[in-house]
């Protein structure tokens, strides 16, 4: 085990950034479809090919999740995974025709001082290619991908990663984006919120304060009074290769959504547009009731942590009144 997405089998994962942009997507790759489903709870998603994912709607698998900066403007990074897939004869067949099924998510970095003059058309399409055509089994963390201009309230934000196994012997593993209206950490201090659930000191195993004050449990949000509900948001996959139908997939989506609010205060809000997708590579038989429920459980544990690593991994941007990084306030 790894600790990441990629210690479930058959899926692979491809960073594509541009440091001039300060933004970039990431692309997750199923080498054979997975069994998806998302849910949403932020007040101001950026999505692309989700309504397939409706339990009621034909198309049960995808072929790959694109993540990517960009806002709206990097929903053309689906574009370009898809051609990367199309290239590989993968898809959705109708008799001759094979289309490739690449939902995706964005978040909002068009203000964290990056040159975002690209022209007519977005730079985007061509970093989801090729991140698709770099997808492996090991990835970066931090201020890479989808990652490289996230930010939180309090310090950068970035990639995650984190992977555990029930008890019953079912993998599952996230990957999240984590550019939050809130912040991750509590109060300005080096402890973060999803501490409860840390494993080998994976984010600097710092715990949680010896007490909370009123300081710290105070607000502190992304651009205070002024925030824009187009500048934020939390946006991830979680992956299990136990076998599911697309309502259990939503079922684990919804509850693995918990991670969100043990690691981010606050979470949800109208300024954030909160995604997750869920996925299952369908190898391993499950009981549907108390293990999906055990599932959902380890599943939202997961998240927290990823959430937790991106910001602990990530690097500060290089421009005039760049957020710190964790790393440069207290150290590795």
């Amino acid at each position: 085990m790894k600790n990441l997405l990629t210690d479930i089998a058959g899926v692979r994962v491809g960073h594509a950034d541009d440091a001039r942009l300060a933004s970039g997507t990431t692309a997750i790759i199923f080498d054979s479809p997975a069994v998806a489903a998302i849910d949403v709870r932020g007040g101001g998603p950026g999505t692309r090919e989700v309504s397939l994912l409706d339990v009621a709607n034909t198309v049960e698998r995808v072929d790959a999740i694109a993540l990517s900066g960009g806002s709206a403007f990097g929903l053309d990074a689906g574009g370009g995974v898809q051609a990367w897939l199309a290239e590989q004869g993968r898809g959705f067949r109708i008799r001759e025709a094979v289309i490739p099924v690449v939902p995706g998510a964005i978040v909002f970095d068009l203000l964290n001082g990056g040159d975002k003059a690209w022209g007519r058309f977005s730079p985007y399409r061509d970093l989801g290619y090729a991140a698709a055509a770099s997808a492996g089994t090991d990835f970066a963390l931090g201020s890479v991908g989808a990652g490289l201009g996230a930010t939180t309230a309090t310090f950068k934000g970035g990639i995650g990663s984190a992977s555990a196994v029930t008890a019953n012997g079912v993998k599952v593993a996230a990957i999240m984006v984590v550019n939050a209206v809130g912040s991750a950490t509590v109060g300005d201090g080096p402890w973060f919120w999803a501490a409860p659930f840390e494993e080998d000191g994976e984010f600097g195993g710092r715990g949680l304060p010896p007490k909370f004050t009123p300081d710290m449990l105070a607000m502190r949000i992304k651009g205070g009074p002024a925030a824009s509900a187009r500048e934020n948001t939390t946006i991830g996959l979680i992956v299990t290769d136990a076998i599911l139908t697309k309502a259990q997939a939503k079922r684990l989506a919804m509850i693995a959504q918990t991670g969100f609010a043990r690691a981010i205060y606050p979470v949800h809000a109208p300024l954030d547009g909160d995604v997750l997708f869920a996925a299952a590579t369908c190898e391993k038989p499950i009981e549907p009731l108390v293990e999906l429920t055990e599932l959902g459980m380890v599943a939202a544990n997961v998240v927290a942590r990823a959430i937790a690593r991106g910001v602990h991994s990530a690097t500060a941007l290089p421009f005039a009144g760049a957020l710190p990084a964790w790393k440069d306030r207290f150290g590795a």
